[in-house]
């Protein structure tokens, strides 16, 4: 089962390595990272996405709060959440037909053209990872797609819960 594990942390070197080496000493897969300073420069929040049963989550958010890094971990998935992704795509446009389409799909998904060229347009997407996924699916079925970056999923929990020290 997907899993949302969100991790507030000290921002400084060596905590990171610190907390995906519990997950590699385990044998458990990051499906995504992402990581950024909080409006207090001195916190980071992670965010890490990774698959296993209640069992292996918690024993992962056990061994990760033991960390000396570590403020607080809370699996996002537990409760309603907001999640998000960025995913940045470049398609080959060198014929009308792939730019009217590239276009098309592009105001149906809710993205912008970011760059234009002559043969390439740079195509900006925010959503769940399911949105993004069927985005690049279609995508490869109109145009070429030359590059692509995703950011990894970002996510807060609704309501008056957050994480805080």
């Amino acid at each position: 089962m997907r899993r949302i594990i969100s991790v507030l942390m000290e921002n400084a070197p060596g905590a990171l390595s610190r907390i995906v080496g519990v997950f590699s000493q385990r044998g458990y897969n990051v499906d995504s990272l992402c990581v950024a300073p909080t409006d207090d420069e001195s916190l980071s929040r992670l965010t890490i996405i990774t698959q296993g049963t209640d069992k292996v989550i918690e024993q992962i958010t056990k061994q990760v709060n033991k960390l000396i890094d570590v403020l607080k971990v809370v699996e996002l998935t537990d409760g309603a959440h907001v999640e998000r992704e960025l995913m940045l795509i470049k398609v080959a446009t060198r014929t009308e037909l792939a730019r009217s389409e590239v276009k098309r799909n592009v105001d149906i998904f809710r993205a912008r053209i970011l760059d234009v060229t002559v043969n390439n347009y740079t195509i900006e997407i925010t959503g769940t990872s399911e949105k993004l996924t069927a985005f690049a699916d279609v995508m490869a079925q109109c145009a070429e797609i030359t590059e692509a970056a995703r950011t990894g999923v970002v996510g807060l929990a609704r309501g008056d819960k957050a994480l805080r020290p």
